[in-house]
């Protein structure tokens, strides 16, 4: 395998889980009633590491690769900051979403951030992936 073709594969599986937490996971947390929410966010949050550490472990060690081995494209360039711009999109607004919901609940305001950044993640996600495979080209 090599460094492009890590990418790419990498790139699939990041954009598949992504559009999985979008379609599935959240909405599903979302429409828990408001005195179940709390419940169902603790355990929503400890069962989705499984699949979180994984996956951006697989992120980081990938985009590693490629940039210390090359080539460096634009289109691998790309399709590397789009994989970091999920992961910041992630650390800098997702997580910090999720602090709030699990100390202040569901509001309004907290549901409506978390699916903003969500559909900027997965369209991310998706584009980084498009990028990953134009590289291959």
């Amino acid at each position: 395998m090599t460094p492009l073709v890590a990418l790419a594969a990498v790139a699939a599986w990041h954009a598949a889980f992504q559009l999985a937490v979008s379609t599935l996971a959240y909405p599903t947390l979302l429409e828990q009633p408001a005195d179940r929410f709390a419940a169902a966010h603790d355990r929503h949050s400890r069962r989705i590491l499984v699949l979180v550490v994984p996956t951006y472990a697989a992120v980081l060690g990938a985009v590693a690769w490629v940039v210390a081995a090359g080539p460096r494209t634009p289109a691998v360039l790309l399709a590397v900051a789009l994989q970091g711009v999920v992961l910041l999109l992630t650390a800098l607004l997702a997580a910090p979403t999720h602090g709030a919901l699990g100390r202040e609940g569901r509001t309004p305001a907290l549901a409506r951030r978390l699916r903003a950044v969500d559909a900027a993640r997965s369209v991310t996600a998706l584009a980084g992936l498009v990028a990953a495979v134009a590289a291959l080209a």
